[in-house]
């Protein structure tokens, strides 16, 4: 049977946006994240991280550091008792080739198509959870169930609902699902 996904943006969503971030030292958990991750897993959802990474593409980091900080935060979620399903990354920027996008790169679906095709998740039944509008475009091209966008009053889109951080997400949906 197929299970329904949250997909979650890193930069803005998980923690705070600095801007490329690549070191474990810098990087801040936005408030509420591990928490609202955990009650999401306790809600059947599986947990998958979808981010755009051009900083790998512009040389400010190397996959490598992206891979280190990666477990070092997969390590974080498991301990917080929401263990990440999968993490997906697109290490190139929107220049490239060109000006031809790749394909996993947000807004197009291809790293949330491929999380569930690797996985057995519903995107029916899932949702995104960005900070920005190619994020929620992301999700609505791979036929996600719902998008929320991350953001202050006044960042509304097309989302179906625009909350201030990752920790509103588990009562709104809980909401929408009653």
């Amino acid at each position: 049977m197929l299970k329904p996904a949250v997909f979650l943006d890193r930069d803005g969503v998980i923690n705070e946006d600095i801007g490329y971030l690549h070191r474990i030292d810098d990087f801040r958990f936005s408030h509420g994240a591990l928490a609202a991750a955990r009650q999401l897993h306790e809600m059947g959802y599986a947990l998958v991280v979808v981010t755009n990474q051009s900083g790998i593409a512009r040389g400010f980091y190397t996959d490598a550091d992206f891979q280190q900080l990666t477990a070092w935060m997969n390590e974080q979620f498991r301990s917080a008792g929401a263990p990440l399903t999968a993490v997906y990354h697109c290490p190139h920027h929107a220049e490239q080739n060109n000006g031809e996008s790749c394909e996993c790169r947000k807004p197009l679906p291809g790293m949330l198509l491929k999380a569930a095709a690797d996985h057995q998740l519903d995107l029916s039944r899932s949702l995104m959870v960005g900070d920005k509008e190619d994020d929620v475009r992301a999700g609505c091209n791979a036929g996600v169930y719902l998008t929320v966008r991350i953001g202050p009053a006044g960042t509304e889109t097309g989302a179906d609902a625009c909350l201030i951080s990752l920790a509103d997400v588990p009562a709104w949906l809980q909401s929408r699902l009653l």
